[in-house]
């Protein structure tokens, strides 16, 4: 046997001190602490994998050893995980390398017999290339580059393979917590701050609070599989405990030659646990639940713009995965937190790339966010603000592009073509992207505030302030689009009056923000009457 994580200091940890390597209750002990800068083997893509773990793995052990506060020292965490597998006195399932095939390893389910292991055709050199199909496909990380990976790399790897993977092919299915083989495992939880220990820390306690102690099987992989159909779990026989840590594929891993790792891979007949009808409602305490069709959140491609961002918190068709709402402690702070969201986006035979979005969360919208500390009424009225915010801006959007349409055509908008439309594209990528970037601060703002003439002044300065508002964006974006989209020399003056003059017609038109332009004070008013 090799790498006993439970005593080895295999992780690479970053702390204030400098670098150093750690065993697996080292490093939740550092966690807990707070110490953890970072983990230098870890990618970007395995982030969720790697925290969900530590998460369910820490909440499971605490539960199961009914103690309610997370240590801060490493010897009770290594007592704690090892009270998870009393049947191991040698620790196989926390060795990463266990020669004999019908023990389970880390993450490694074992075999029914030794036989089996000829089974295992399939030999994996490099630990990105056993990672899941972000860097199998070469999208964010090209395939197979760690040809010298060490034992955080294939620790890491494994993990995300188990816990993330979805369809990968005949003989190679995805985990329970997904909308089908190919949806994703997104992620959504409150944390203190971007700190890996404040985050782990945060959800385990919410864990402690919010799922009760289970003795039903937790760590999937120690039980044996062969790969047959008929060994197929049910998730309703199983009755899981909500926060189980699943496998999805037959892998060993083994010493090579060199003295380092490799590993080796089977298929199999049929998915660990047939959850299929469940499509991803397993209760992962992060993931969203589409109610209206009854199914996991699917993360698609473009990842969390802000107009997603407000669906899935705001509307009545998603559930709130759990871990949005407060703790005890939570529910009297006064203090910003953050919402953190991950993704994968995943297709069929393809990747639309890892995504991630931090949104800082005050507390008057994390009251009204969390199910026992807020009201229905509190989410509709955020919904309202953020759907009226997004039809201002989208209204916007459509005025600048016509407008720069008009100027591409020559000022004559009767010779609008969909090639003006395309030439109009970027600047409103542009402009969302904007509007993107401080849409929840502008938002929490209004919500804020508590009369309703204070809102409007709050909504009216969003949209135009005379510096940076959505308008006043617009207006200098039309600006530098009439000095670099093409258009004939000898047209362009009259091409940039017209769509000026367009722009401001519409936009103070009934159907613009006619508001925004009735009061004596604006800045702009003489400019503008002479384009008129």
């Amino acid at each position: 046997m090799m790498f006993n994580i439970l005593e080895e200091s295999i992780i690479r940890v970053r702390t204030s001190a400098g670098e150093r390597r750690a065993s697996l209750p080292e490093t939740l002990a550092l966690l807990m602490g707070d110490e953890v800068e970072a983990f230098p083997a870890l990618r970007p893509h395995q982030r969720h994998a790697w925290h969900a773990f530590l998460v369910q793995l820490g909440a499971m052990a605490l539960q199961r050893a009914g103690v309610s506060e997370p240590p801060t020292d490493a010897p009770k965490w290594q007592a704690l995980i090892r009270g998870l597998t009393p049947n191991f006195p040698a620790d196989e399932p926390w060795w990463l390398v266990v020669d004999d095939i019908t023990k389970p390893a880390f993450m490694q389910p074992p075999a029914s017999a030794a036989e089996r292991e000829r089974d295992y055709k399939n030999e994996v050199l490099t630990p990105d290339e056993l990672d899941m199909l972000v860097t199998a496909k070469n999208h964010d990380l090209k395939m197979a580059v760690a040809s010298d990976g060490g034992a955080d790399d294939w620790l890491f790897a494994l993990i995300t393979l188990q816990t993330m993977e979805g369809f990968g092919g005949a003989g190679n299915y995805g985990i329970s917590r997904m909308n089908g083989g190919l949806g994703s495992r997104p992620a959504f939880s409150l944390a203190p701050s971007e700190r890996f220990g404040a985050h782990a820390k945060r959800d385990i306690t919410f864990l402690l609070e919010d799922t009760a102690a289970d003795s039903r099987d937790e760590l999937l992989w120690l039980l044996p599989w062969d790969g047959a159909k008929a060994e197929t779990l049910s998730f309703d026989r199983l009755k899981l405990n909500p926060i189980y840590i699943e496998i999805c594929r037959r892998v060993r891993l083994r010493q090579n030659s060199n003295g380092g790792l490799c590993a080796i891979k089977a298929t199999s007949k049929a998915a660990r646990i047939e959850a299929k009808a469940l499509k991803g409602r397993t209760g992962d305490p992060w993931t969203p639940i589409n109610l209206k069709e009854s199914k996991a959140l699917t993360m698609a491609t473009g990842g969390f713009t802000y107009k997603r961002a407000v669906d899935y918190l705001t509307s009545a068709d998603w559930q709130r995965p759990n871990l949005l709402n407060a703790t005890r402690s939570e529910q009297r702070s006064a203090e910003t937190m953050l919402l953190v969201a991950r993704a994968i986006v995943r297709g069929n035979g393809k990747t639309g790339g890892y995504h991630e979005r931090i949104i800082p969360i005050r507390s008057k919208l994390r009251a009204a966010m969390g199910r026992r500390s807020g009201s229905i009424d509190d989410m509709d009225d955020v919904g309202q603000i953020a759907d009226d915010r997004i039809k201002q801006a989208a209204m916007v959007q459509r005025i600048l592009s016509h407008a720069i349409q008009v100027f591409a055509a020559g000022g004559d908008s009767d010779k609008v073509s969909s090639e003006h439309r395309k030439l109009a594209r970027p600047w409103l990528n542009r402009l969302d992207e904007l509007i993107d970037a401080s849409f929840f601060d502008d938002l929490q703002t209004e919500f804020e505030a508590d009369e309703e003439a204070e809102r409007t002044r709050i909504r009216n300065e969003w949209l135009m302030n005379g510096a940076d508002g959505v308008v006043d964006a617009a207006r200098n974006m039309l600006r530098d689009a009439s000095d670099s989209v093409p258009c004939s020399t000898i047209r362009r003056y009259k091409a940039r009056v017209s769509a000026e003059g367009l722009f401001e017609v519409r936009i103070r038109g009934d159907k613009g923000l006619p508001s925004l332009f009735d009061t004596k004070n604006d800045k702009n008013e003489e400019t503008q009457s002479r384009l008129l």
